[in-house]
């Protein structure tokens, strides 16, 4: 064998390997604290207040302070009628009628209240997202998942992962 031929040999099992080892990593990067995001959404998954600061009381107020925020990075507004918010067991809450405007947000309260541009209500009476480990997903009208947020999630090297924000 010629060393031309040796040579591309080697080079293309190195890239193959290295082909490999990037793929294998992208589990662990995704479930290391954010998110799997589609590619080219402007619609995405923001902060995540998952534990409500305080007693976990179940009152209206402790169940509002949990929440998910959802934001629209680009410059055009969404209509975000029939957009879901599912967590980890299924909980599931449906936008209604909501006109996202460019470069803004509108968090996701768990509990009771009255809609507006900024604030949406689930009007749950139990808490939807787990302290300890869980998963928010965004998808579309037509159930294209845009985002998802992950915490608690097995880390590499054993660590648990903390608040997805940024």
């Amino acid at each position: 064998m010629s060393a031309s031929r040796t040579s591309r040999r080697i080079f293309a099992s190195v890239l193959a390997a290295g082909t490999l080892l990037g793929a294998a990593a992208l589990p662990a990067a995704a479930a290391d604290g954010h998110h799997g995001r589609a590619p080219h959404s402007d619609v995405v998954i923001g902060k995540v207040q998952y534990n409500s600061p305080g007693r976990d009381d179940r009152s209206n107020r402790s169940l509002n302070a949990e929440w998910v925020e959802v934001r629209n990075n680009g410059r055009k507004a969404v209509d975000l009628n029939g957009f879901t918010l599912t967590a980890g067991d299924g909980t599931r809450y449906r936008f209604h009628h909501l006109r996202l405007e460019g470069h803004s947000a509108v968090k996701v309260h768990s509990g009771m209240g009255r809609d507006s541009m900024h604030d949406v209500y689930q009007d749950r009476h139990n808490y939807v997202w787990d302290n300890h480990r869980d998963t928010a997903t965004l998808r579309t009208d037509r159930g294209r998942v845009l985002d998802t947020a992950m915490w608690g999630h097995e880390r590499q090297g054993g660590r648990r992962g903390g608040h997805p924000h940024h």
